[in-house]
C-alpha cells in the first residue's frame, strides 16, 4: 500500500506537491475546491497541468479528490439535490483535470428516505446525473462509509455493498473508500487480523474483489460502536498499532492507497502520521516481525 496524506491546496497545488514530497507522502488526497461552498471559479488548466507533471515527476501517485461536504447523493429536498448533482459532476470535471484516480464522496444522510431501496434508487440517479453532466474523461466515484450518526447512510459492509453494486449496474465507474475511524465508530471491529478478515470477506462476496482502492487510515477516539467520528493519531486511539498493521498484513488491500485525515499543526501532524504508517508496513512485511514501539 501507498501511504500519504490529505494535503493542503491554499498556497496552490505546485506548493501541494512539494509539501507532500517534504512530508513523506507517496499518494495524496486533496480538495479540487472548497469543500463547504456550492460554487467555486473554475481550475486553471495551466496550473493542472504542471500539477500533473510534478506529481509524476516526483512519483505521488494515485491522486484523490475528495468531494464537497455539502453534497448529499441521497437527497430528497429538489433543491438540494439540483445542488448535489451539480457541484458533483463539477468535481469530476476537477477531477480529470488534475489527473486523479477518483472522487471520494460521502453518501450523506437519508432525510425522507427510510426506505433502503428508495435512497440507493436516488443515490444511483444522483450519480448518474452528475457523471452525464462531466463526460466520459471523468474518473470513478470513491464511495466513503460512515460512522453511523444521527441518519448516516453507507454505515454497515451490506449497505456499501448494494449502493455500490447499484452504481456499476448503472454504469456508473466506482469503487470504495474504507475509512478506519468511521468503520470502527459504526461498529466495525478492524483492531486485528480477524476484523478484517470479515470485513473484506463480506464485501469480496457482495461486491467482488477488490472493491476498496482507498483506506482513509485514521485512528479514533472512540471506542467500537460509538457512532462518534473523532480522528486520532495512529496508534494513540482505539483502532491501535495492532488494527493498521493487519491492515498492511491483507493481501487483498495491496493494491489500495492509505491516506491519513489528521488533526493538528502542519507539516508535524501528516509527517510524524505518514512516518508511523510506514514504519508499520515495514514491520508487516518482515515475516513473523514484531510491531516495534515507537521511539
Amino acid at each position: 500500500m501507498r501511504i500519504g496524506a490529505h494535503v493542503p491546496v491554499a498556497h496552490g497545488l505546485l506548493t501541494t506537491v512539494e509539501y507532500a514530497v517534504e512530508t513523506g507522502c507517496e499518494t495524496i488526497q486533496i480538495f479540487s475546491k472548497s469543500p463547504r461552498q456550492w460554487k467555486n471559479p473554475p481550475r486553471d488548466p495551466d496550473e493542472a497541468a504542471a500539477f500533473r507533471v510534478a506529481c509524476a515527476a516526483r512519483e505521488v501517485a494515485p491522486v484523490f479528490t475528495h468531494a464537497s461536504y455539502l453534497i448529499n447523493l441521497g437527497a430528497d429536498d429538489p433543491d438540494q439535490w439540483f445542488k448535489s448533482i451539480t457541484v458533483l459532476g463539477d468535481e469530476l470535471v476537477r477531477a480529470a483535470l488534475l489527473g486523479a484516480a477518483g472522487v471520494v464522496c460521502h453518501l450523506g444522510r437519508r432525510f425522507a428516505f427510510d426506505d433502503e431501496d428508495a435512497c440507493i434508487a436516488r443515490v444511483v440517479e444522483t450519480a448518474r446525473r452528475a457523471f452525464d453532466l462531466a463526460g466520459d474523461d471523468a474518473p470513478p466515484l470513491v464511495l466513503e462509509n460512515s460512522a453511523g450518526a444521527g441518519r448516516q447512510f453507507g454505515v454497515t459492509p451490506d449497505e456499501l455493498a448494494l449502493v455500490l453494486n447499484a452504481v456499476r449496474d448503472a454504469g456508473v465507474p466506482a469503487a470504495l473508500c474504507f475509512d478506519t475511524c468511521h468503520g470502527l465508530a459504526a461498529g466495525i471491529d478492524v483492531t486485528g487480523p480477524a476484523g478484517w478478515d470479515v470485513l473484506l470477506d463480506r464485501l469480496d462476496e457482495l461486491c467482488g474483489p477488490p472493491p476498496v482502492v482507498l483506506v482513509h487510515a485514521n485512528d479514533c477516539k472512540g471506542g467500537l460502536g460509538s457512532r462518534k467520528d473523532r480522528h486520532e493519531w495512529i496508534g494513540d486511539g482505539c483502532v491501535g498499532e495492532s488494527g493498521f498493521a493487519a491492515m498492511f498484513a491483507q493481501a487483498r488491500l495491496a493494491g489500495a492507497a492509505a491516506v491519513v485525515e489528521m488533526p493538528g499543526k502542519i507539516p508535524v501532524k501528516d509527517s510524524e502520521n505518514v512516518s508511523r504508517l510506514k514504519r508499520l508496513r515495514a514491520a508487516s512485511a518482515a515475516p513473523g516481525g514484531p510491531v516495534p514501539e515507537r521511539a
